[in-house]
């Protein structure tokens, strides 16, 4: 009984010998393995970049310029922005290489797109080996999207004596609701810009519209609000054109007629240019100059050559109030 009392305890020694054994074999080998590991890592692989998130400048109503800096610690480390209207940002700046130095470096990047008097929240995030780092949150206040006027005359040119409209937009932040006033300056254009008509409120889009009636003067015209100080529009022109009336008549010479009109106002001594149209072209087949009718117009008659076709006249206005125009299409059969 001994004997095998003996035996049988032997084996159960060696047993627990040999993993004694075992456990400080693998932990011997677990930590060269670690030594081994940080001897072969990089240096500064597993240091975080600092980051400070900085001030907003250049901040307009719809861009600013975000700045910070960081501290690469050694990696090589990316760096943006994170913005947005909350903490939750939404947005993001291009991406931009900070390098790998052991210094702080100051950085910039800019954002557009934004909305105008808006918070935005916006902070500076750098990525380099060991993970992403994020700066402080900040804040900046977009501005306001700055008044400005834009307006147009229509038709141009405008016949002598007929209507007008000048029209246009006030844009900007607040731009619904406010009081703008029609100047203009009439041919010459020597003298001062003068108040026109009434004020007009412009809509809740901008917009306002300034009717003129019976134009009988090429007029410069610009729009200002009455704010102080006030937004000028730039300058607009509106030509009149003198109002021609042309007629054809028969005369005894065959191949011939009498072309004849008038033209309003006076502009007596102006030339009168007698036009064929051939494949859409005037051709001049006669001339004569604008005679005194009366103080509110002049006259022309000239005979010319004529064959099958259309005929224009053009009265051509030289150094007056009126621009040059045509009489309406005479058709000879």
């Amino acid at each position: 009984m001994s004997y095998f009392g003996a035996a049988s305890r032997e084996p159960a020694r060696a047993k627990g010998t040999r993993r004694r054994l075992a456990c400080t074999t693998g932990a011997a080998l677990l930590a060269v393995a670690a030594a081994t590991l940080a001897l072969s890592a990089p240096a500064g692989a597993t240091s975080p970049a600092t980051v400070t998130t900085g001030a907003a400048h250049e901040v307009g109503y719809a861009s600013a310029l975000l700045t910070g800096s960081l501290d690469p610690n050694g990696s090589d480390t990316s760096y943006y922005f994170q913005y947005g209207i909350t903490r939750a940002y939404g947005g993001q700046s291009t991406i931009a290489d900070a390098g790998a130095g052991t210094q702080t470096v100051k950085v910039a990047l800019g954002v557009t797109g934004l909305q105008p008097l808006s918070v935005y929240h916006y902070r500076l995030v750098a990525v380099n080996a060991a993970g992403a780092r994020f700066g402080a949150d900040e804040t900046l206040l977009t501005t306001k999207v700055p008044l400005s006027l834009a307006i147009l005359a229509s038709p141009d040119p405008v016949a002598f004596g007929d209507p007008v409209l000048v029209q246009g937009t006030l844009s900007g932040t607040g731009n619904g609701g406010r009081v703008v006033v029609l100047q203009s300056q009439a041919f010459p254009f020597t003298g001062p810009f003068q108040n026109l008509g009434n004020p007009e409120v412009t809509s809740a889009t901008g917009s306002f519209a300034f009717p003129i009636l019976g134009l009988a003067a090429s007029t410069v015209y610009r729009v200002l609000t009455t704010s102080n100080p006030p937004v000028i529009s730039p300058v607009v022109e509106e030509s009149v054109a003198v109002r021609v009336s042309s007629h054809v008549a028969r005369t005894r010479r065959h191949g011939f007629a009498r072309i004849y009109g008038t033209v309003t106002p006076a502009e007596d001594g102006q030339q009168v240019g007698i036009l064929r149209i051939s494949h859409g072209r005037g051709v001049l087949v006669g001339g004569t100059f604008l005679r005194h009718l009366s103080a509110a117009g002049s006259s022309f008659s000239r005979v010319v050559p004529v064959r099958r076709g259309v005929y224009r006249v053009l009265v051509r206005i030289v150094g007056a109030a009126q621009v040059s125009s045509y009489g309406q299409p005479l058709l000879i059969g």
